[in-house]
């Protein structure tokens, strides 16, 4: 047998030699060494487990915390060895361990942990600090951004659309806290998976519990858990969490999608409602008077590589028998790909939205009278008329405008609207005032100023 075989964590049990690209396709240090420091952490409290059990004494629980703090050194300055032996980041950490303390002090940490309950609480562990450090922090900007520009922008108007086509004027920051609202809830959404997620699945040993009686509360107070899985089956084998992240940014992105379509519609030429900053557009290589908004069609774009990532993993799962098999290592490259993206999604959402210029004039400009055919038959229900009849009658007047070819249904005459309906009156012309129909919607989450505001002020206080 090779030096390079004997150093596997498995490796005792075989007698020949390993494909070299069975190696290679078993190997996955070249995207778990990314747990590096949760690898670290949970040997050291791991091994502060096996010493409370008598099982490493104090001088080596010491000499196997130095080891493990010089190979962090060595991973945060990018000074780490990796040997082709390393199929892991826990083979890479207990082989480096070993070459500075020595094997026989190293051999010990393992002592009634397998690399199945190892990887999970990695993962876990992981998954917990980029989500709390990084993904909530970074979301909640964005939210804010979002909210702080609505304030600004409060008194500008631009039309609301349904199918894509003009409904009824709102306001620029009923839009924006539209997206607020929408990335609020998954705000919400994330911080429970991150409660869920951090549960212990370490000393569960291979799938039958650890041999020796191990402190499983212990480790997990030590780690920052909330609390131990239960079953130790279960711990070793659930990758529920990674399907309910995966799950989450798919669901995000699929937000983000639809943000970066509306502003890659506002930004056309045949819209002008608003310019992207020069810092996330990009120019054509053809045409030099070309601007495209390619932040945001990369934002539209890599949605399909999130909910790629969460088809993928979820064929691989579906199928497998309980507790462990190798098929759960298909698990890290899916999260860790669709982590990043997600991160980096909410980066470039926020310095678009950020630094983007609102073309008021552009906005104002597309509010057309038609927008307020709704208006004019609420006019009449203010009047007792009831609705399905003035609904009706308003349509019967844009009809009449577009017969004699007027510019809209302002352009008629008092004595044409009473051609139509005997109740209409001389103040009927104050409906086609845009301020005013937007005002006149004022119920919580409608678009008249105060109650944008109060949209506002509700997403700030969930943040």
């Amino acid at each position: 047998m090779s030096s390079e075989e004997s150093q596997k964590l498995w490796g005792g049990r075989f007698t020949g030699e390993t494909d070299p690209l069975m190696h290679l396709y078993n190997a996955s240090l070249p995207y778990d060494y990314k747990m590096y420091k949760a690898d670290l952490e949970g040997t050291k409290v791991y091994t502060e487990g096996l010493h409370k059990l008598g099982l490493i004494t104090k001088e080596e629980l010491s000499k196997i915390h130095f080891g493990l703090e010089e190979i962090k050194k060595e991973w945060n300055t990018d000074k780490f060895v990796r040997h082709p032996s390393d199929e892991d980041i826990h083979t890479a950490n207990e082989r480096r361990l070993g070459e500075l303390i020595g094997r026989h002090i190293a051999g010990k940490v393992h002592t009634g942990r397998s690399r199945n309950d190892q990887v999970v609480t990695d993962m876990r562990i992981y998954c917990r600090d980029i989500l709390t450090e990084k993904l909530l922090p970074f979301l909640k900007d964005l939210i804010k951004t979002l909210i702080l520009r609505a304030e600004q922008e409060i008194d500008i108007l631009m039309p609301g659309y349904t199918h894509l086509q003009r409904a009824q004027p709102i306001r620029w920051a009923h839009w924006l806290s539209s997206y607020a609202t929408y990335f609020t809830e998954d705000l919400k959404r994330l911080a429970q998976i991150a409660e869920r997620l951090n549960v212990s699945p370490l000393g569960a040993g291979a799938l039958a519990g650890h041999p020796y009686g191990i402190d499983r509360e212990f480790l997990a107070e030590k780690l920052n858990f909330n609390g131990v899985i239960g079953n130790s089956l279960v711990a070793v084998s659930d990758r529920d969490f990674v399907v309910e992240l995966m799950f989450w940014g798919t669901l995000f992105m699929n937000h983000i999608s639809r943000f970066a379509e509306d502003l890659i519609i506002y930004s056309t030429a045949e819209f002008g409602f608003v310019k992207l900053s020069d810092a996330y557009s990009t120019g054509s290589s053809l045409m030099p008077q070309k601007k495209n908004a390619d932040s945001l069609e990369l934002l539209r774009g890599k949605s399909g590589r999130i909910f790629g990532d969460l088809a993928g993993f979820l064929m691989s799962l579906k199928g497998i028998p309980s507790t462990y098999d190798k098929d759960m290592q298909e698990d890290k490259e899916a999260l860790f790909d669709a982590l990043v993206t997600v991160k980096h999604s909410i980066l470039i959402a926020t310095g678009v939205i950020s630094t983007l210029t609102v073309v008021k004039e552009k906005m104002e400009a597309a509010l057309t009278v038609d927008m307020l055919a709704t208006d004019l038959a609420d006019y009449l229900v203010r009047k007792g008329v009831p609705f399905r009849e003035t609904h009706h009658i308003s349509g019967e007047c844009v009809a009449t405008a577009e017969k004699l070819d007027l510019s809209g249904i302002d352009k008629l005459s008092l004595e044409q609207f009473k051609q139509i309906d005997s109740r209409f009156e001389a103040d009927l012309f104050e409906t086609f005032d845009f301020e005013k129909s937007v005002e006149q919607r004022n119920a919580t989450g409608g678009t008249a100023k105060a109650a944008v505001l109060k949209q506002l002020e509700n997403l700030k206080n969930q943040l």
